[in-house]
């Protein structure tokens, strides 16, 4: 429940500064700002799953 509560905090400020960048006129540094969230959940996301496997591997005693 943690991660999510993570992600939703990264997409509220990822979307504050979007909207903020958009104002200023700034659109392309908008669009890397969201692509930078993006990975950054990605990345967190990926940590989540690849110890999900961890776990199964162990498991089942597939090494």
């Amino acid at each position: 429940m943690d991660l999510v509560f993570k992600i939703a905090a990264v997409g509220i400020l990822l979307a504050v500064l979007n909207q903020v960048l958009k104002s200023a006129g700034r659109e392309d540094m908008a669009t890397l700002s969201t692509l930078a969230g993006l990975v950054i959940v990605l990345m967190m996301v990926i940590d989540l799953v690849a110890q999900l496997f961890d776990s199964i591997k162990g498991l089942f005693g597939l090494y």
